[in-house]
């Protein structure tokens, strides 16, 4: 059934015209555009909800690895050696999937071009979710010895190329054409999904850390989170295929501001903005896993706190980040994007300075460093994401928002945990908060250099 389903989107696809109305064979994306002509039209809601459905479920699969890779690899993959190695193991995997997106960009921009964004679509997501799913299925170090560490890192690498596909130009519906007066709001939408994918994904284990023994949880109760991921990624996709058949999305791809331009030609044409833009969100990017991945291994491996009480505090953590996230937009469409990511970089770096050693204070310590930390966290983030676009060319627009964004990522996130957890483990926490305060200083600087840039984005 599946073989057939997959030969009907490929050969449907060989058929398909440039233009977008004709751009996708799946069936799911024929449904889509069945609903959507019968409805006649999207309203922006329905776009926002779509664009924060597809954002979810792309930060749960992110976050269910990042939880896993604290709680179950070190034990399951790495048991001949002691924890703190098994974790730095575990976390220098975990870098994988930020080495690989790039690689994805490049693959689905070329099926993108000659097949439509919506077979594009659909096999970035089947691929993100099956290769979270297989994670379910992985055999441990007594089953199969170092083939579970190949096994773990292949599908890892198969995340990232996933994720460089799933980029899908959706958010320019929102930010892109939004009044000027309210960029900033439309802008922190997007972004939701982060804290919400993080909700649903600590619930998850934390339900099957409070009903099963330990040596359940780690035989096959930590699984579930991996099995669900497959589901969401097919909700998601629904959804995002529905909103690439909208004639909004349509006017988008035909003008160029949606269509993929080779990649050598956009960093030929766009390089300076593409650095500038990966460096702007440095400060909220290295924070990100500061808050939610590290300090999680630390309070495991440090404090012996049962991990079930710190995914609670990340809950709450990620309610206030949520909030604060929403905060963001009014905030920068009151001052400026540019001023709000410019001042919570410098509220990061005074964070920077005391909020680490927080951790080695006990709960109350972890609480205080956790939820001020989302705080700035949700300010920072809320208005991070294409904070260059608009400085790109019409042409050249989708790939270069692309690049940065893959960039970003790599550069102020992929390695955190590894590096925040080797020198916490060396120097203490204090060499932590100069790690996150290089980070706000990156910040600080890309966008002073932005200042003299003719078209400044933010």
């Amino acid at each position: 059934m599946w073989t057939g389903r997959w030969r009907n989107v490929w050969d449907g696809s060989l058929e398909m015209s440039e233009r977008i109305a004709a751009a996708s064979s799946t069936s799911l994306e024929r449904d889509a555009r069945l609903i959507t002509a019968r409805d006649h039209r999207i309203a922006p809601g329905e776009i926002a909800i779509g664009v924060i459905i597809g954002r979810t479920s792309e930060f749960f699969d992110f976050f269910v690895y990042a939880i896993a890779s604290v709680l179950v690899f070190p034990s399951l993959v790495f048991p001949y050696v002691d924890a703190l190695t098994g974790t730095l193991y575990s976390f220098a995997i975990f870098p994988l999937a930020f080495l690989a997106r790039p690689v994805g960009s490049l693959i689905f921009m070329a099926i993108d071009r000659k097949h439509g964004r919506g077979v594009k679509l659909t096999i970035a997501l089947f691929l993100l979710g099956g290769s979270t799913m297989s994670i379910a299925f992985l055999p441990g170090y007594t089953q199969i010895g170092t083939g579970g560490v190949l096994l773990l890192a292949l599908f890892r690498a198969g995340q990232g190329v996933a994720w460089g596909g799933v980029w899908d130009g959706l958010p320019s519906l929102l930010a892109l054409n939004a009044p000027e007066q309210r960029r900033g709001w439309y802008a922190m939408i997007p972004q939701l999904g982060a804290p919400l994918g993080l909700l649903v994904a600590c619930g998850l284990f934390m339900f099957f850390l409070g009903t099963l023994s330990t040596a359940d949880f780690l035989d096959w109760g930590w699984r579930y989170p991996f099995y669900v991921a497959f589901a969401i990624n097919a909700v998601a996709l629904f959804a995002r295929l529905r909103l690439v058949a909208t004639p909004e999305f349509a006017h988008l791809y035909e003008s160029r501001e949606l269509q993929p331009a080779p990649v050598l030609e956009t960093l030929r044409s766009a390089g300076g903005t593409i650095v500038l833009g990966a460096f702007a969100p440095l400060a909220s990017f290295a924070m990100f896993h500061l808050v939610t991945v590290f300090p999680l291994s630390w309070a495991v491996l440090y404090n012996h706190e049962a991990p079930e009480r710190f995914l609670a505090i990340e809950m709450i953590g990620a309610i206030i980040g949520l909030l604060a996230i929403i905060a963001s937009g009014p905030l920068a469409d009151r001052f400026g994007r540019k001023m709000l990511l410019g001042g919570s970089a410098v509220l990061i770096g005074a964070y920077s300075g005391f909020a680490p050693q927080l951790l080695g204070q006990g709960s109350g310590g972890e609480t205080v460093y956790m939820f001020l930390g989302f705080l700035l966290l949700g300010l920072a983030f809320g208005q991070s994401s294409g904070a260059v676009n608009a400085a790109f060319s019409v042409r050249h627009r989708y790939t270069g928002a692309a690049i940065t964004s893959d960039l970003a990522w790599l550069i102020g996130a992929g390695f955190a945990p590894l590096a925040a957890l080797v020198l916490s483990s060396r120097f203490g926490l204090l060499s932590v908060g100069a790690y996150l305060l290089s980070g706000a200083v990156c910040t600080i600087l890309a966008l002073a250099f932005n200042t003299d840039r003719p078209n400044k984005p933010v």
